[in-house]
């Protein structure tokens, strides 16, 4: 899975509406173009080609009274907000994503039920646990990399990688069960979107003929 479609997805749900360039500060403002392929080019082309496929509704607004061009607004469609839970649920769930779709999972974590983020981590939890058992089947870490050369240490790598994420997910879990958090069905979440017209420090400054549109 691509986190860019599931972080331009969530940007355009917290908004209700909004123009490529409110998505683009908020996906710089969250830093995702460190973390992700949330690139200016690839923003914009994932907001059209969703439009196309009926996960966004796209509204041409009037030119800004600065004379500015005319600006696409997009908001999910049913279609939108059904793909956009399915992303997120598979994102909290599946193990092998790539570290930027669980990263992008956790910034809209609240927008589900408490009670089914938990869950969904436990299940990421049983699937760390299931590639853990698959390695070992494999290699005996008491015997020490050594015994399967230098290639022992991939499967050391892995090891590690599945004990530490099963750590720090049963940690989660764990925080949110004990109250942390305002989830969907509780009262006011906490939004990270910028307002329209609200400075982002964290914006690269580099122009693209999409922030125009």
């Amino acid at each position: 899975m691509s986190a860019i479609r599931l972080l331009v997805l969530g940007a355009v749900r917290q908004h209700g509406r909004a123009h490529g360039y409110q998505v683009r500060n908020d996906l710089e403002y969250w830093g995702a173009h460190e973390w992700s392929n949330a690139k200016p080019g690839s923003i914009y082309h994932a907001l059209k080609q969703m439009a196309k496929q009926g996960l966004l509704r796209a509204h041409e607004t009037a030119p800004s009274t600065a004379g500015g061009p005319p600006r696409t607004e997009y908001e999910l469609t049913d279609e939108g907000t059904r793909e956009y839970f399915a992303l997120l649920r598979e994102a909290l769930t599946a193990h092998d994503q790539k570290p930027d779709s669980l990263t992008a999972a956790l910034g809209f974590l609240v927008d589900l039920p408490r009670a089914e983020a938990v869950e969904l981590l436990r299940r990421r939890v049983e699937g760390l646990e299931r590639w853990r058992a698959t390695v070992t089947g494999h290699y005996t870490p008491e015997g020490g990399a050594e015994q399967l050369g230098h290639i022992g240490e991939i499967m050391n790598l892995w090891l590690h990688q599945a004990d530490a994420g099963a750590a720090w997910t049963r940690g989660l879990v764990e925080r949110i069960e004990a109250g942390a958090y305002t989830f969907a069905g509780e009262g006011r979440p906490f939004v990270g979107v910028l307002g329209e017209g609200e400075e982002n420090p964290y914006a690269t400054g580099t122009p693209h003929p999409g922030d125009q549109g």
